[in-house]
This record gives C-alpha cells, structure tokens and sequence, in this order.
C-alpha cells in the first residue's frame, strides 16, 4: 500500500525528533499521535507541557497545510495560541493524539480549535490559535 501522506509533511525535523506520526489529513482536519517520552518529562516527573503545546501546535498547523491534488501543501507559521492543561500526562503513558479542526479561514489568516486525549479518549489539553498562511501557499 502506498503512502498518501504528501512527502513535505514527513519532512518536519522536530515531528521526526519526537516521533509523531500523522495519521489522519483532510480538508481543515488533521489527527496525529505521540508515544511519551521519559526523556521529555519535567523536573515533576509528568510529561512537559511545552511537548503538549507542541502536539496543539502541530496538529492545528497540518490542518492548515491540506490542499487540493495535485497542489502542494500549504504552509503556516503560528501567529497565537491559547492552551488549556485539563489533566496531567505520565512520561511513560501509552500513546496520546491531537487533532486539529479549522473552525474559521480566510485569505491570509486560518483559525483552529485542538485538542490532545489519551488512549480511553479522556481530554488532555485542548487550544485555541490563529495561524498565517505564508505567502506562494
């Protein structure tokens, strides 16, 4: 089976380091996954929240990304971000995902609610951002 994930969207430095995997892209929806990392918990012993914040991040960017066969994926940088903790994450937890869904866009500007659950579906974190298309996307 081949792979229909566009081959920009592996080619991320920091999703490669961390190890997330994109496991689902539409139009304005994506969804990706994270196993915990005991090297990425804070001096508390519970998952960073700054990782968390990066999956919010991740997830609302890559829904942005989506385009239309054969276009190219777009590209984005973060404009602002709001995140909510619900719940603490243990290094060593099975798998977790984030989803991203944009709610609002425009021609210059996407909006984007996400959320990050564990495994049973119970909410982790959930965010609000904005984010700018650059330019050419």
């Amino acid at each position: 089976m081949t792979d229909p994930t566009p081959p920009v969207l592996h080619s991320s430095p920091m999703r490669r380091m961390l190890g997330i995997e994109l496991l689902e892209l539409r139009e304005g929806f994506a969804r990706i996954r994270y196993r915990p990392n005991p090297g990425h918990a804070n001096y508390s012993g519970i998952l960073h929240g700054g990782i968390v914040m990066t999956l919010l991040d991740e997830a609302a960017g890559i829904a942005g990304s989506w385009a239309p066969d054969p276009q190219p994926p777009r590209k984005s940088v973060t404009v602002e971000m709001s995140v909510h903790f619900t719940a603490m994450v243990a290094p060593d937890s099975a798998w977790i995902e984030a989803t991203g869904e944009i709610v609002r866009g425009g021609r210059s500007l996407f909006f984007v609610r996400s959320e990050v659950r564990d495994t049973q579906g119970a909410l982790l974190a959930y965010g609000a951002s904005t984010h700018r298309w650059r330019g050419g996307s």
